[in-house]
């Protein structure tokens, strides 16, 4: 398992499940704990109901169906599925209305999704997903990409009150993927993941939803600027050491 584990960190996101396929039938008594600790790329389903697409994943699924956090129903139907708390349930409304918002101002589109349910110590869990397909023919608006997805995961773990306090344990992963394609340079692929935990006690008085709030938005800051430092910082650096210009041209990266 912990061999396994290794392989998927250094795997490329767009080949991770034909990666996790082979590791299931190679350790079939590891299944469960596969299908639990690695992250897959997002996929998209249509809720047909009130028409507005979803996030599938491990987190509002129950067999072959998956939950829609807009109509609170299963895709497809599924009749005896399990369902928030009626409080949980009104807390999963507002946070996928106002995530909604937090996606079109960070991601100028994309698709979104909320989902909350309690766990075993008298608290919740929140899982804030976003898709963003960058390609030329999805979500992008700049046209720099031929194929491009930036998926990320926000699963909270939040604990009971206690003196108006609660603790919040994030784990974010963000598994990115693009392609360009250009005369000059060719076809050129980047992609990884990363992922970051952090936790917090804090007060209770603004809400939950404003606590989670804070939270993703400062690990998903951290998120971008280490992947530019990492993947892209890295890549001009190797790109300009190994073919540097020619003698005094100077030459860069474009920064988008």
């Amino acid at each position: 398992m912990e061999a396994a584990m290794d392989l998927m960190r250094r795997i490329s996101p767009n080949q991770s499940e034909m990666a996790l396929s082979a590791l299931l039938s190679l350790l079939p008594h590891h299944s469960t704990d596969l299908l639990s600790q690695v992250d897959q790329p997002l996929q998209v389903c249509m809720d047909t109901e009130l028409m507005k697409e979803f996030i599938l994943c491990e987190y509002n699924r129950d067999a072959d169906s998956y939950r829609s956090p807009w109509s609170n129903k299963y895709f497809p139907l599924l009749e005896d599925g399990p369902l928030p708390s009626e409080e949980l349930r009104k807390l999963e409304i507002e946070a996928n209305e106002v995530f909604t918002v937090y996606r079109d101002q960070y991601y100028e589109g994309g698709v979104s999704s909320v989902y909350i349910w309690e766990n075993d110590d008298q608290g919740f869990v929140a899982c804030f997903l976003i898709k963003k397909d960058g390609s030329k023919t999805a979500h992008g608006r700049r046209g720099h990409l031929q194929e491009g997805s930036w998926d990320a995961i926000h699963v909270i773990e939040v604990g009971p009150e206690e003196e108006g306090n609660a603790r919040y344990c994030l784990t974010s992963t963000v598994m990115l993927s693009l392609t360009t394609e250009e005369k000059p340079s060719g076809t050129f692929n980047l992609s990884g993941s990363i992922r970051r935990q952090m936790s917090s006690d804090l007060s209770v008085a603004e809400g939950h939803l404003c606590n989670m709030g804070k939270m993703i938005e400062e690990m998903e800051g951290k998120l971008r600027n280490s992947l530019d430092q990492v993947y892209f910082g890295k890549t001009r650096e190797m790109v300009c050491t190994l073919r540097p210009p020619p003698e005094g041209i100077q030459f860069r990266l474009p920064e988008s």
